[in-house]
């Protein structure tokens, strides 16, 4: 089994891997620019775009990820960024580089993840029984998402999921579904940054956590005046900080 996906460009492969809702369509601020000198690899995650019919929990989802896109530097955002950390423990062999944006190893409290288990199927409840339009309108209007404006949401290629696939990865690869990660972190070799705008506390704090649990291959840097969704509410800040440092890397 595959994923869909679009490559364009030529040069040294990096895979960029999609937030819940979105689709490989959504990347298109940061990969036109990115086409220039490498080959990017947009994956359709599962449950989204032309991946719909494909249902899979965040280890099963890497494993594909990866036999999809093949080896190279993974690029993430939120649900994206927790499938291609899920790769880099999976299958660190594939991945020689890892960049996280919105990210997370998990919800570590037995309590808190139980609880964000039962909004994560209230949320598929909801998408069931109101469709995609209403849903979407509900999903985006959530406080961490403020920062979009209707000309960075790309509700066109959101609107291209089906309701069937949201609710699987809603319940398979959500946050309250993934284990937590945090004590495997240091395993981790290859060079990592992450990600996260200055508006998105939550997600600074978090990022700051999860350079801190892998060690000296990690580092981290804070967009400005961006929330969750760094990269499409400032691309440019965003590829300012990122291409230079696939540079540094020889990627």
């Amino acid at each position: 089994m595959r994923l869909a996906c679009e490559v364009d460009g030529a040069g040294p492969r990096l895979v960029l891997v999609h937030g819940f809702t979105q689709t490989a369509r959504s990347w298109a601020p940061l990969a036109d620019d990115l086409a220039a000198d490498h080959e990017v690899v947009r994956v359709d995650a599962p449950g989204h775009g032309r991946s719909a019919g494909v249902e899979a929990g965040l280890w099963e989802g890497a494993q594909l990820l990866v036999d999809t896109a093949g080896a190279g530097a993974y690029l993430g955002y939120s649900m994206g960024g927790r499938l291609c950390l899920h790769a880099a423990l999976a299958r660190p062999e594939a991945l020689n580089a890892l960049v996280l944006v919105g990210a997370t190893a998990g919800i570590d409290d037995p309590e808190e993840r139980a609880a964000r288990v039962a909004a994560d199927e209230a949320w598929a409840r909801c998408l069931e029984s109101e469709g995609i339009d209403a849903f979407l309108h509900r999903w985006l209007a959530q406080p961490l998402l403020a920062g979009l404006d209707d000309g960075h949401a790309g509700l066109e290629s959101r609107r291209e999921n089906t309701v069937a696939g949201l609710a699987s990865s809603l319940r398979r690869a959500g946050t309250g579904a993934q284990e937590p990660l945090w004590d495997r972190l240091g395993a981790l070799s290859l060079p990592v940054l992450v990600l996260a705008g200055e508006h998105d506390e939550r997600f600074t704090a978090l990022g700051r956590r999860l350079v801190a649990s892998i060690g000296s291959n990690a580092e981290m840097a804070v967009i400005p005046e961006a929330g969750h969704c760094a990269h499409l509410e400032a691309p440019e800040a965003v590829l300012a900080v990122v291409r230079p440092w696939l540079a540094a890397h020889q990627i």
